[in-house]
Formats: structure tokens, sequence, C-alpha cells
């Protein structure tokens, strides 16, 4: 496998860096996802920067978990991902992640650069441009507009 956790660039060819916050209702944490995750990095997709686990307490006090068997099977699942830790995460990131949390769940706090759109952003900024919003549609929006279109006379 690749290093997921190499040295950030400093060519000046960085990608954008995302965040996700994935709630997991009642700390039930299968490892399913894992494995795409390592994907993604090992085809160079992405960088993954920060790794994190939180649980929310039902008296909504916040703790880190720590990174362990999820599966149950024996093999430790997020060994690969030990360490992932850039500095951008803070004890307030946390915080505020653990805000979207529902008592007595957990979640993964990932931040994450986009490989795969460095070398645009790079030609892009040479070219004197400068991006000035960005977003992300939720999929169901998505998915609702399709179906409206596809049932549209």
């Amino acid at each position: 496998m690749s290093d997921a956790f190499d040295a950030v660039d400093t060519s000046g060819e960085m990608g954008p860096i995302d965040y996700l916050v994935v709630e997991f209702p009642g700390n039930r944490m299968t490892g399913e996802g894992l494995p795409l995750l390592v994907d993604l990095v090992d085809r160079g997709l992405i960088r993954i920067l920060d790794l994190t686990f939180i649980r929310k307490e039902s008296d909504g006090t916040v703790s880190g978990l720590e990174i362990g068997d999820l599966t149950g099977d024996g093999d430790l699942d997020l060994a690969v991902f030990e360490g992932a830790s850039s500095g951008l995460l803070g004890q307030d990131d946390l915080e505020e992640a653990a805000n979207a949390l529902a008592p007595g769940n957990s979640a993964g706090v990932l931040i994450y650069e986009n490989l795969w759109a460095a070398p645009f952003a790079a030609a892009l900024r040479r070219g004197g441009a400068e991006l000035v919003a960005s977003g992300r549609i939720p999929v169901p929006a998505v998915l609702a507009a399709l179906d409206a279109t596809e049932t549209a006379p």
C-alpha cells in the first residue's frame, strides 16, 4: 500500500482539502467502508491528513476512541490509519464535530486531500484563477432532481 500519510506537498500542487464527519448510531462501527478508503489512497485519489474517532456520551461529554478491531474478527481494522495526524484537526474541531452527534453515538472524523484535483488546481492558480465559491450538493437532492426530470412530461 502507498503511504497514506506522506508529508504535505510543498510544490504548490495541492488539491482541495475536505472533511467528513460520519456518525455511527449506537457506537456500531462495522469497518465495512475501510477497504474502500484504503483503495482511494492506494489509487492516489486522496491523501488522508487526519483520521480520528470520537464518542459522545449520553451526558454530552466527548471522548476519543482508540483505533481497534471494529469487526471483532481479531484483525486490527484501523491499524493502517494509526498515526494519521497532520495537526489540522484540533480539540476544538472535535468538539464542533461532536455537536452534530446524537448522545450515545460515535463518529469518524476524516480530513483528506483530493490528490486527483491537484494538477488542475495548480494549473488554475498558475493562470491567476482564484476559487471564489465551492460546495457540495447532497445526494438526496441530486436523486430528487433526476427523478423529477425523468417524470416530467
